[in-house]
C-alpha cells in the first residue's frame, strides 16, 4: 500500500489527477499484492505542483521532478526497486510529454519503520498488514 509522492513545477504536467491515479497502479502492480480493496484503496499518489523557482539543484537549476515511494518495509525486493524507478520515470517522461525528464527525474524509495505504517487509525506492523490482508481475501472468497 504504497503511498507515492511527485513534486515539480507547476503545469509540468498536463494531467496531474491522470498521473496520480497511473502512478499508483504502477506502483501497485510492481509490488504485485492481491487486487483486493484494501491494496486499492490505500495505494495511493499526489501530485505536488510548486512554484516556479521551488526547485532548484546547485547550478540554480530547477526543470527536476522528485518522486518519494514510500512502502512499508520488505514491500521491494532489489528488482521490484529496479521496475519501480524505471517505471515511474518513464511515466513521468510521457506525463511531462518531455524526454529531457529521464535525466531530471529522482525517485526515492523509503520504507516505513517497522510498526510505522499507519491506516484506519494505527500504527501497524508488516505482520498486522499482512494478516489485514489474509483477513479481507479470506472474507471475499467466503
Amino acid at each position: 500500500m504504497p503511498m507515492i509522492d511527485i513534486y515539480a513545477t507547476a503545469g509540468t504536467f498536463a494531467d496531474p489527477h491522470q498521473l496520480a491515479v497511473d502512478a499508483a497502479t504502477t506502483v501497485k502492480s510492481v509490488e504485485q499484492v492481491p487486487d483486493i480493496p484494501m491494496f486499492r484503496n490505500n495505494t495511493a499518489a499526489f501530485v505536488h505542483e510548486l512554484a516556479d523557482g521551488a526547485i532548484a539543484n546547485v547550478n540554480g537549476e530547477g526543470h527536476y521532478v522528485r518522486v518519494q515511494v514510500l512502502t512499508n518495509a520488505g514491500a521491494l525486493d532489489r528488482d521490484k526497486q529496479i521496475a519501480v524507478v524505471r517505471q515511474l520515470t518513464d511515466l513521468v517522461v510521457a506525463a511531462a510529454n518531455d524526454a529531457g525528464l529521464r535525466e531530471r527525474t529522482w525517485v526515492l524509495l523509503t520504507e516505513a519503520a517497522a510498526g510505522g505504517w499507519g491506516l484506519w487509525g494505527h500504527a501497524h506492523s508488516n505482520d498486522e498488514l499482512v494478516d489485514a490482508a489474509r483477513a479481507e481475501i479470506a472474507r471475499l472468497r467466503s
